[in-house]
Protein backbone atom coordinates (compact mmCIF):
# COMPACT_ATOMS: atom_id res chain seq x y z
CA UNK A 1 0.00 0.00 0.00
CA UNK A 2 1.12 3.49 -1.06
CA UNK A 3 1.20 5.79 1.56
CA UNK A 4 1.07 9.63 0.27
CA UNK A 5 1.87 12.67 2.38
CA UNK A 6 2.32 16.01 0.75
CA UNK A 7 2.81 18.68 2.86
CA UNK A 8 3.26 22.56 1.78
CA UNK A 9 2.91 25.96 3.24
CA UNK A 10 -0.43 25.82 3.12
CA UNK A 11 -1.70 22.43 2.56
CA UNK A 12 -0.93 19.16 4.30
CA UNK A 13 -2.72 15.74 2.41
CA UNK A 14 -1.84 12.53 4.22
CA UNK A 15 -3.06 9.25 3.03
CA UNK A 16 -4.67 6.76 5.65
CA UNK A 17 -4.44 2.97 5.26
CA UNK A 18 -7.66 0.96 5.16
CA UNK A 19 -8.50 -2.61 6.12
CA UNK A 20 -5.43 -3.77 3.86
CA UNK A 21 -3.10 -4.38 6.33
CA UNK A 22 -1.02 -7.20 6.33
CA UNK A 23 -2.70 -8.23 9.64
CA UNK A 24 -6.28 -8.66 8.56
CA UNK A 25 -5.03 -10.60 5.26
CA UNK A 26 -3.52 -12.88 7.56
CA UNK A 27 -6.55 -13.14 9.66
CA UNK A 28 -9.14 -13.77 6.71
CA UNK A 29 -6.50 -16.49 5.31
CA UNK A 30 -6.59 -18.31 8.75
CA UNK A 31 -10.08 -18.19 8.99
CA UNK A 32 -11.03 -19.56 5.82
CA UNK A 33 -8.44 -22.16 6.30
CA UNK A 34 -9.87 -23.04 10.02
CA UNK A 35 -13.56 -22.76 8.67
CA UNK A 36 -13.26 -24.95 5.81
CA UNK A 37 -11.54 -27.76 7.83
CA UNK A 38 -14.34 -27.15 10.39
CA UNK A 39 -16.79 -27.73 7.51
CA UNK A 40 -15.39 -30.54 6.29
CA UNK A 41 -14.90 -32.21 9.25
CA UNK A 42 -18.53 -31.80 9.97
CA UNK A 43 -19.68 -32.94 6.50
CA UNK A 44 -17.31 -36.20 6.35
CA UNK A 45 -19.03 -36.97 9.89
CA UNK A 46 -22.33 -37.26 7.80
CA UNK A 47 -20.92 -38.99 4.66
CA UNK A 48 -19.12 -41.51 6.98
CA UNK A 49 -16.01 -40.64 4.47
CA UNK A 50 -12.59 -39.13 4.95
CA UNK A 51 -12.74 -35.79 2.92
CA UNK A 52 -9.52 -34.73 4.64
CA UNK A 53 -7.15 -37.61 3.92
CA UNK A 54 -4.92 -36.83 7.30
CA UNK A 55 -7.84 -36.51 9.51
CA UNK A 56 -9.72 -40.07 10.47
CA UNK A 57 -13.06 -39.59 10.86
CA UNK A 58 -13.41 -40.24 14.33
CA UNK A 59 -16.37 -38.39 15.26
CA UNK A 60 -20.27 -38.93 15.10
CA UNK A 61 -22.66 -36.12 13.56
CA UNK A 62 -25.18 -35.69 16.92
CA UNK A 63 -23.86 -33.41 18.32
CA UNK A 64 -20.37 -32.83 17.16
CA UNK A 65 -20.18 -32.70 13.44
CA UNK A 66 -23.27 -30.97 13.14
CA UNK A 67 -21.58 -28.57 15.98
CA UNK A 68 -18.80 -29.00 13.61
CA UNK A 69 -21.16 -28.00 10.26
CA UNK A 70 -21.99 -25.00 11.98
CA UNK A 71 -18.96 -23.65 13.48
CA UNK A 72 -17.20 -24.07 10.03
CA UNK A 73 -20.34 -22.17 8.21
CA UNK A 74 -20.09 -19.29 10.38
CA UNK A 75 -16.38 -18.81 9.90
CA UNK A 76 -17.00 -19.07 6.37
CA UNK A 77 -19.31 -16.14 6.58
CA UNK A 78 -16.95 -14.20 8.73
CA UNK A 79 -13.79 -15.08 5.97
CA UNK A 80 -16.16 -14.02 3.17
CA UNK A 81 -17.13 -10.54 5.59
CA UNK A 82 -13.31 -9.99 6.24
CA UNK A 83 -12.16 -10.25 2.56
CA UNK A 84 -15.26 -7.91 0.95
CA UNK A 85 -13.73 -5.26 3.45
CA UNK A 86 -10.06 -6.02 2.23
CA UNK A 87 -11.13 -5.80 -1.02
CA UNK A 88 -13.48 -2.55 -0.88
CA UNK A 89 -10.50 -1.42 1.31
CA UNK A 90 -12.75 0.15 3.57
CA UNK A 91 -11.72 3.06 6.01
CA UNK A 92 -8.89 4.46 3.25
CA UNK A 93 -8.91 8.19 1.94
CA UNK A 94 -7.34 11.02 2.93
CA UNK A 95 -6.95 13.89 5.88
CA UNK A 96 -6.65 17.25 4.42
CA UNK A 97 -5.33 20.50 6.49
CA UNK A 98 -6.22 23.47 4.14
CA UNK A 99 -4.93 26.43 5.78
CA UNK A 100 -5.01 28.72 3.08
CA UNK A 101 -9.18 27.95 3.33
CA UNK A 102 -9.52 27.43 6.83
CA UNK A 103 -10.98 23.97 6.30
CA UNK A 104 -9.95 20.60 7.84
CA UNK A 105 -11.54 17.51 5.56
CA UNK A 106 -11.53 13.83 6.72
CA UNK A 107 -12.07 11.39 3.49
CA UNK A 108 -13.04 7.90 4.25
CA UNK A 109 -13.93 5.23 1.65
CA UNK A 110 -17.36 3.22 3.16
CA UNK A 111 -19.06 0.45 2.48
CA UNK A 112 -20.32 -0.06 -1.11
CA UNK A 113 -23.84 1.83 -1.91
CA UNK A 114 -25.12 5.32 -1.68
CA UNK A 115 -23.17 6.24 1.16
CA UNK A 116 -19.93 4.77 -0.23
CA UNK A 117 -17.95 8.30 0.37
CA UNK A 118 -17.58 9.79 3.70
CA UNK A 119 -16.65 13.63 3.79
CA UNK A 120 -16.29 15.87 7.14
CA UNK A 121 -15.09 19.40 6.23
CA UNK A 122 -14.67 21.26 9.22
CA UNK A 123 -13.85 24.91 9.26
CA UNK A 124 -10.51 26.04 11.11
CA UNK A 125 -12.30 28.96 13.11
CA UNK A 126 -14.24 25.95 14.74
CA UNK A 127 -11.31 23.88 15.87
CA UNK A 128 -10.50 24.88 19.19
CA UNK A 129 -7.52 22.69 20.06
CA UNK A 130 -5.03 19.38 19.42
CA UNK A 131 -5.77 16.23 21.51
CA UNK A 132 -4.43 13.58 22.08
CA UNK A 133 -6.54 10.25 23.61
CA UNK A 134 -4.35 7.21 24.36
CA UNK A 135 -6.41 3.74 25.78
CA UNK A 136 -4.35 2.15 27.53
CA UNK A 137 -4.89 -1.79 28.02
CA UNK A 138 -4.49 -5.16 26.23
CA UNK A 139 -4.23 -3.30 23.01
CA UNK A 140 -2.86 0.25 23.63
CA UNK A 141 -4.26 2.69 20.80
CA UNK A 142 -3.57 6.57 20.47
CA UNK A 143 -5.61 8.67 18.86
CA UNK A 144 -4.79 12.40 17.98
CA UNK A 145 -8.51 13.82 17.97
CA UNK A 146 -9.62 17.42 17.03
CA UNK A 147 -11.52 19.15 19.93
CA UNK A 148 -14.19 21.22 18.63
CA UNK A 149 -15.45 24.68 20.48
CA UNK A 150 -18.36 22.80 21.39
CA UNK A 151 -16.83 20.49 23.16
CA UNK A 152 -16.99 17.53 20.80
CA UNK A 153 -13.95 15.54 19.47
CA UNK A 154 -13.65 14.30 16.08
CA UNK A 155 -10.86 11.53 15.98
CA UNK A 156 -8.31 12.40 12.94
CA UNK A 157 -5.53 9.80 12.99
CA UNK A 158 -5.78 6.80 15.08
CA UNK A 159 -1.88 5.52 15.79
CA UNK A 160 -1.06 2.29 16.00
CA UNK A 161 0.72 0.54 18.99
CA UNK A 162 4.47 0.03 17.54
CA UNK A 163 4.66 4.44 17.95
CA UNK A 164 6.35 5.27 20.83
CA UNK A 165 4.98 7.98 22.59
CA UNK A 166 7.36 10.54 21.78
CA UNK A 167 6.22 9.76 18.19
CA UNK A 168 3.07 10.08 18.59
CA UNK A 169 3.87 13.48 20.83
CA UNK A 170 5.98 14.79 17.71
CA UNK A 171 2.80 13.80 14.89
CA UNK A 172 0.41 15.98 17.26
CA UNK A 173 2.93 18.71 18.04
CA UNK A 174 3.46 18.94 13.96
CA UNK A 175 -0.08 19.39 13.95
CA UNK A 176 -0.69 21.63 15.79
CA UNK A 177 2.29 23.79 14.91
CA UNK A 178 0.36 23.44 11.14
CA UNK A 179 -2.72 24.16 12.12
CA UNK A 180 -1.34 27.23 14.72
CA UNK A 181 -3.75 25.34 17.73
CA UNK A 182 -2.76 24.59 21.39
CA UNK A 183 -2.11 20.57 22.35
CA UNK A 184 -4.05 19.19 25.04
CA UNK A 185 -4.29 15.64 26.63
CA UNK A 186 -0.44 14.49 26.69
Amino acid sequence: MIKMNIKSEFIWLESVIGSRKMSNIIWAILLLIGATGFLLTGISSYLNKELIPFLPNTILFTPQGLIMCFYGTSGLFLSIYLWCIIFWNIGSGYNELDRKQGIVSIFRWGFPGTNRRVRIRYMLSNIQAIHLKMNEGFRTRSTICFKLKNQQYIPFIQISETNTLQEIEQKAASIAQFLNLPIEGI
